[in-house]
């Protein structure tokens, strides 16, 4: 007896069910355990030696991907820097050294923050941020007066960003040579008497260039910054009286959820005085 059309079908499924040699879709390969570590290949560190550009690019690709667990390979990359390579390549080694975060690379880079290139300047100060330590600090105090904006703005960023409080006397200079981004980073770092001096430039400087570091200052744990001088920078602000001072006031309000009641109070007072010119 024949299988009629339906039973037929029901029956050429199960065996395709039930076969071990045929399968809708190919065997996926077993995902790597969540947080595992990515390594690189054993070669890698000779194809970054090698004369062949694609070889190193290769390899480079490969680091990058690994992040800081490949920071053992960083003075070889750093050598690619050393001896000089094709533009693509100088990139892709200056943006690898980056994402290692190997402070050992430091002086490499640094000799990159000079170069003639604009381009490559301030990819260096952009991966000096990323290794730290006193080689990039030095590098980046350096370049705060480059020709060109960009490079000077993220060298006064990174310095911000890895606390180099030593670094303020230089982001001050730099701050009153119109490097905008001084500001928020000499906020991240003043002390007492350094957040006074910031504040006491209100008035000379742009005051929308200033918010920046103000926020800092604001937001920073009173351990770092007393709240007396919280109040007298909001004191400075009250007495600009202008719009642009009670919009920032209100924005500081609403984020400022763990002020204590007098620092809450010194605002609220700010924002009634300087409400007549809020739009």
């Amino acid at each position: 007896m024949h299988a009629n059309g339906p039973l037929r079908r029901v029956l050429v499924l199960a065996a395709l069910l039930v076969s071990p040699h045929v399968s809708a879709d190919p065997p996926k390969k077993p995902a790597p355990p969540r947080g595992a570590a990515v390594t690189v290949s054993p070669d890698v560190a000779k194809k970054l030696k090698s004369d062949d550009p694609a070889e190193v690019q290769s390899a480079l690709d490969e680091v990058r991907i690994a992040g800081p667990a490949a920071s053992h390979l960083a003075t070889d990359i750093a050598a690619i820097l050393d001896r000089g390579a094709s533009r693509a390549l100088t990139e892709a080694a200056l943006e690898t050294l980056g994402d290692l975060e190997a402070e050992s690379a430091a002086p490499a880079v640094a000799h990159y923050g000079v170069h003639r290139d604009v381009k490559l300047r301030r990819l260096a100060m952009q991966t000096l941020g990323r290794l730290r330590g006193p080689v990039a600090v030095k590098a980046l105090r350096a370049r705060l007066h480059d020709a060109d904006g960009m490079v000077r703005g993220t060298a006064a960023s990174a310095l911000g960003a890895m606390k180099a409080k030593e670094a303020l006397p230089d982001l001050f200079i730099a701050f009153d040579h119109k490097v905008a981004e001084a500001a928020a980073s000499i906020g991240q770092l003043c002390l007492p008497k350094d957040c006074d001096d910031f504040a006491g430039r209100l008035g000379r400087q742009p005051f929308e260039v200033m918010t920046g570091g103000f926020d800092q200052i604001l937001f920073r744990p009173t351990g770092e910054v007393p709240e007396d001088v919280k109040v007298k920078v909001i004191g400075r602000i009250r007495e600009l009286g202008t719009p642009e001072a009670n919009k920032f006031l209100r924005d500081v309000q609403k984020r400022l959820k763990a002020a204590s009641p007098r620092l809450k109070q010194a605002i609220e007072q700010a924002i009634a005085a300087t409400a007549g010119g809020a739009s």
